[in-house]
């Protein structure tokens, strides 16, 4: 039991200094290229602290574990919404530009509901997940073709030289692969140790595990007043969890789901999560999410863990 503790705090540790370090190295690879900061926040930021998503829900599937693959991806994106963008407004007020709403939003629905579609069988195949990572390339190439000129600001130079951005990939990619490995390890172990379901340790102690570098990540944002790649990574996080990692893993082997309760339930709240974003952003005539909404983020986010507990 301690042993197993060890292992997956260890594995958390992994995770969250990987994926730093990936974050690190792709802003400045991205800087190198010129991209703008919202660009950067919604694809290489998004994409770097959604590095344990991936690893840990390929590592589960492989495992036969598709529950934790599942919901592990929704437990994130609620946990994004609620805990990460809740906790980040209880320090900062945050402007959603309207182009964050007009596409970026828009677009986390439609696959939101396409994701509800593609689940609602309990499965997830190889051809769906293929159609899911095709939506993420489409989306790529939007972001930095239109939405790259639209956001035209200057970006500082990046120091780092190409030798030391590529060591720090490498490094970054080996600690992910073997903390996913203790995180996913432990988990299975203490569902079964606990006799609690995948779905609970996925939407819980996965969940919360993996979106720990997107709070931090926007923590670090608003401190260094960077808040268009705060809004920016926790939306870009939520799509490309759906259509990189669910994808993705779907890609390397079909998701069976077990339990009713994804699809009746959690499934439903994620949705809800993303609307009362639009709700927040249509109720403010400044367009301004504050303190309030932070604290009803929060309060939703911990009832909805206190319900499924």
């Amino acid at each position: 039991m301690i042993t197993q503790v060890f292992l997956l705090i260890s594995g958390l540790v992994l995770l969250i200094v990987g994926s730093n370090y990936l974050l690190k190295s792709a802003v400045d690879l991205s800087i190198k290229l010129k991209l703008s900061k919202v660009v950067i926040g919604l694809t290489v930021v998004s994409f770097a602290t959604s590095a344990p998503e991936l690893l840990i829900s390929i590592s589960s599937a492989l495992k036969g574990s598709a529950d934790i693959a599942i919901s592990n991806v929704i437990g994130s994106n609620i946990a994004n919404l609620g805990l990460v963008l809740g906790t980040a407004l209880c320090f900062t007020n945050i402007k959603i530009p309207k182009s964050n709403i007009k596409y970026d939003w828009t677009f986390l629905m439609l696959i939101s509901f396409v994701f509800f579609y593609f689940i609602n069988d309990f499965s997830v195949n190889r051809t769906e997940g293929f159609l899911l990572f095709s939506a993420l390339i489409l989306f790529l190439i939007f972001i930095v073709k239109i939405r790259d000129d639209e956001d035209v600001e200057e970006i500082k130079m990046s120091t780092a030289s190409n030798s030391k951005i590529l060591i720090l990939i490498v490094i970054s990619s080996i600690l992910l692969y073997y903390g996913s490995e203790l995180f996913v390890n432990s988990s299975i172990y203490f569902a079964e140790y606990f006799g609690v379901s995948e779905r609970v340790i996925g939407l819980t102690l996965v969940a919360i595990g993996t979106s720990l570098p997107e709070l931090v990540t926007s923590l670090v944002a608003i401190y260094k007043s960077e808040l268009d790649i705060s809004i920016g990574n926790i939306i870009g996080s939520n799509i490309f969890n759906i259509l990189a990692v669910i994808g993705l893993t779907s890609i390397v082997t079909d998701l069976n789901i077990l339990s009713e309760r994804i699809l009746s339930f959690d499934i439903y709240v994620m949705i809800f999560f993303s609307l009362i974003l639009v709700f927040f952003y249509l109720s403010n005539k400044k367009r301004f999410l504050n303190f309030y909404h932070g604290i009803v983020y929060l309060i939703l986010f911990i009832s909805y863990y206190l319900y499924i507990l």
